[in-house]
């Protein structure tokens, strides 16, 4: 991942993130029977302790794309 850091006089004042991130999938909640048609999400936490709504095929051990500037479930890589 390539961040830009802008420095002033010695010290850092600007961060720039990549748009997306790719992130590995260490925790997913239980799918619910019957779910599947509705569109429903459930709560995954991501190798880096992040919390995202995704939708209920994502499991343990997938990777996942999130948008840097929402947090938001992006695609399953």
């Amino acid at each position: 991942m390539e961040v830009k850091l802008t420095f002033y006089k010695g010290e850092a004042i600007d961060v720039e993130l990549p748009t997306s991130v790719d992130l590995k999938v260490v925790r997913a909640d239980m799918a619910i029977r019957g779910d599947t048609a509705t569109g429903v999400t459930k709560k995954v936490e991501t190798e880096s302790g992040l919390i995202v709504q995704c939708p209920n095929f994502v499991n343990v051990g997938d990777t996942i794309r999130v948008d840097t500037r929402t947090g938001e479930y992006v695609t399953r890589i």
